[in-house]
């Protein structure tokens, strides 16, 4: 099948300077492969190596962006790309960089009733005791500002959590200290305004870390999640809360843990979520029959423009 619509001359922005570059390489050489089965002239085009302002110069028409962390997901590159005047799929500026926060994204969700686990942000001289005291353990040490669990710990005693913060400071000066919510993990992504079906994931071990999402075949991933439908419903009506709240725009994906009480606590926002074999929205999608190569076309159908 191959696409009718003219889309110009598209670059697929991938790799990037953050350190989830390789799971972008992975996400972009996907997006890259599936424009190219639709007919559409897209490029790969590396921000890490090479300025931004090549862009303009290369005459690119829209850039889909399937960077992520800092510097692609942030707001970075779309300021940039706006001020280029090139439409990029995705969210906007201050989205972006808000769903990049974690510690500001609680702050909105907090604002509007969308529940997320009880926080404090750590610093080096933080009293760590009455850190403990405030959250219990066991605990979730994480920085702010990264995204695919990167930095991230699960602190069970007083003695780790020096350990875990500086381990979280090395990536970031934000660092984020969180109850630990025990429960199902999910994750609901969304498609313009259409929430798609959830994806229950169950790990082998006792994280949904790093190596739990891109390098194991352990962790199993349901979709249909299994959970009753007006619990499932449920759940997409506040993930959409939680998406509109952000401003996010074109596409995205919010990550939650229902708790073993049945409560839900919202944990984080993706603006710009994976798209590699492992990958959560592709696999919603897919689950409502829209395949890889069509949900590629949506979201660049859907671009920004500033």
């Amino acid at each position: 099948m191959v696409t009718t619509k003219d889309y110009g001359k598209v670059a697929v922005l991938l790799g990037g300077r953050s350190a989830e570059r390789e799971i972008s390489l992975q996400s972009g050489r996907a997006v890259l492969n599936a424009l190219l089965s639709r007919g559409v002239d897209a490029h790969a085009f590396d921000p890490g190596e090479q300025s931004l302002e090549a862009l303009r110069l290369q005459q690119f028409d829209i850039a889909y962006i399937a960077l992520h962390g800092r510097y692609g997901e942030d707001g970075t590159v779309q300021g940039a790309l706006e001020l280029m005047g090139i439409p990029y799929t995705g969210s906007g500026v201050m989205a972006s960089a808000v769903g990049m926060d974690k510690w500001r994204t609680k702050l909105l969700w907090q604002a509007v009733g969308v529940i997320s686990p009880p926080s404090v942000i750590l610093e080096a001289d933080s009293n760590f005791s009455e850190v403990v005291d405030k959250l219990g353990l066991p605990l979730i040490v994480k920085p702010a500002r990264e995204g695919s669990t990167i930095g991230l710990s699960k602190v069970h005693s007083k003695q780790d959590l020096m350990v875990a913060y500086q381990q979280a400071a090395e990536h970031d000066s934000l660092v984020l200290a969180e109850a630990f919510i025990e429960g199902t993990e999910l994750t609901a992504g969304i498609l313009g305004e259409t929430p798609l079906p959830l994806v229950r994931i169950e790990v082998a071990g006792e994280l949904y870390d790093y190596q739990a999402k891109y390098l194991s075949d352990e962790t199993q991933y349901f979709c249909p999640s299994g959970l009753p439908d007006d619990v499932e419903t449920e759940i997409q009506v506040l993930a959409l809360k939680a998406y509109r709240t952000l401003g996010c725009e074109g596409w995205g994906r919010i990550d939650l843990i229902r708790s073993l009480s049945g409560e839900y606590y919202f944990l984080e926002a993706n603006t710009s979520p994976g798209m590699t074999s492992h990958s959560l929205v592709p696999m919603a999608a897919k689950n409502v029959g829209i395949s890889f190569e069509d949900l590629v076309i949506k979201i660049l159908d859907m671009s920004h423009v500033g």
